[in-house]
């Protein structure tokens, strides 16, 4: 979204990126850039993609006000269809078919569905959903291998609003070196 996989050739990230969002979740790259350009632009105001309209609504309205702003019906059925023409190369819609299909790609994304939500939107925002401040998002206070589990150190979004030219795994380096600032 910030052009850091390949800063030589932006061409090449936006190549990739439609790539992955496609295979991921059936997303437009162009519509998610957009979306978290303008997260970052209007962070927790009314204009935040990512921010919940209804600031007093529970974390699971907020989570699906998050999903429908990216995954439209359109997509659903992308996925859908994609779904069951992976059941036809297996040549049978037999109930093991159905379940294997579940399982290893219905449950997989709404899992790390969840994963971004919860780690990359949720945590980080809540406070500034709860204060209805435009404050900074909050960093999440984890060792650097559980940050990187939950959600490739997404959870240092204080850092990466304030760095957004930086790739993930160069946020860590900013959350130490701001600890030792801190720290003297």
């Amino acid at each position: 979204m910030h052009q850091v996989l390949w800063p030589k050739r932006r061409d090449w990230n936006d190549r990739i990126g439609v790539i992955v969002l496609a295979l991921y979740a059936a997303l437009p790259y162009r519509f998610c850039q957009a979306n978290h350009r303008h997260h970052h632009q209007f962070s927790a105001t009314a204009l935040d993609p990512d921010f919940p309209s209804k600031p007093g609504g529970s974390a699971v309205s907020w989570y699906f006000q998050f999903m429908t702003g990216y995954l439209s019906s359109k997509q659903m059925t992308a996925l859908l269809i994609t779904w069951s023409m992976l059941s036809l190369l297996c040549r049978t819609f037999t109930t093991a078919t159905a379940i294997n299909v579940l399982l290893f790609c219905t449950l997989p994304l709404l899992v790390s569905s969840i994963q971004l939500f919860v780690f990359g939107t949720y945590l980080p925002h809540r406070r500034q959903r709860e204060q209805s401040t435009n404050s900074k998002p909050d960093s999440l206070d984890l060792p650097m291998w559980l940050s990187l589990l939950t959600c490739f150190h997404f959870g240092y979004h204080r850092e990466h609003h304030e760095n957004p030219g930086l790739a993930w795994f160069e946020l860590p380096k900013v959350k130490m070196a701001q600890r030792l600032l801190a720290a003297t």
